[in-house]
């Protein structure tokens, strides 16, 4: 019989893990047998899975802050070994999209785009090893990018998941003598909060087109009732967060010989917005 808890034992840290495809991942690896750290800015948000995972059996502690200061992405990846004596997983998830064109984009949410996509991640992929080298682990670095990426016209924000592909592949390289594994998963569109920022008209769109009546507001996020029905009425062009998180816990459980160094997850139809 295959294991049902094949991370036990074994730390995990999920960045981003407030909503969406971080949640997801966090609770999957949670029921999976891991001690996951979540770390976000929505207390409530993650006590809810912090209390799915304990259902299941699991363990999970949350952090709240921000990815984009460095000293607490250190001190995410501090407090998770000082309470459990190691990592073994980092999924480097946190990250946002600020759509528009070049000529007309704010600087200021380029900024927060750079430094939440790139530098968090980066910072969190180099405290990640160091925690795994001092312990000896097996380890696993996952690092969400984006379908963007395949792309060389996605603007600024594809800018940031190009330069996650690039991360991810040079510090495969940097590991290879190491016991510890880099995957760069790529999510198409998915049904989450992840279209905050983009225009509410071409929310509002998505959702009509999915036949559902419901009018999302400037800034708000959609509950997640509507999300789900948004899901289920609209597969052909959003994919399922835990389709995601199912993704990243094929890569993780594999054996440390083998190296799963990409995987793309989109729903069956691209959604190719104009950046």
């Amino acid at each position: 019989m295959p294991n049902s808890r094949p991370l036990e034992n074994r730390t995990a840290i999920v960045t981003g893990a407030s909503s969406g495809i971080g949640r997801a991942i966090a609770e999957k690896l949670g029921e999976a047998g891991a001690h996951v750290f979540l770390a976000g800015r929505n207390t409530q948000a993650m006590q809810e899975s912090k209390q799915n995972i304990e259902k299941c059996g699991g363990v999970a502690s949350i952090q709240i802050g921000d990815i984009r200061d460095t000293a607490q992405v250190q001190a995410l990846v501090d407090s998770a070994v000082a309470a459990t004596g190691r990592l073994d997983i980092m999924v480097n998830n946190a990250g946002l999209e600020f759509p528009g064109s070049i000529m007309e984009g704010d600087p200021e949410s380029w900024r927060t785009m750079l430094e939440t996509n790139v530098l968090g991640l980066i910072v969190g992929c180099q405290a990640a090893v160091k925690a795994m080298r001092s312990c000896n682990a097996q380890g696993h670095i996952v690092n969400i990018s984006s379908v963007s990426a395949q792309r060389n016209n996605s603007g600024v924000y594809g800018a940031t998941k190009h330069a996650v592909n690039v991360i991810s592949s040079s510090l495969r390289d940097e590991l290879e003598e190491d016991t510890i594994r880099v995957t760069n998963v790529m999510p198409g569109a998915t049904s989450t909060n992840f279209a905050r920022h983009f225009p509410r008209e071409f929310v509002n769109k998505i959702i009509s087109l999915s036949g559902m009546e419901f009018e999302a507001k400037e800034g708000e996020h959609l509950p997640p009732e509507v999300l789900d029905e948004l899901q289920k009425n609209a597969k052909q062009l959003l994919g399922n967060a835990y389709d995601v998180a199912n993704a990243v816990l094929y890569a993780v459980t594999q054996p440390i010989e083998v190296n799963v160094a990409e995987i793309v997850v989109r729903p069956p139809r691209a959604m190719t917005l104009a950046h």
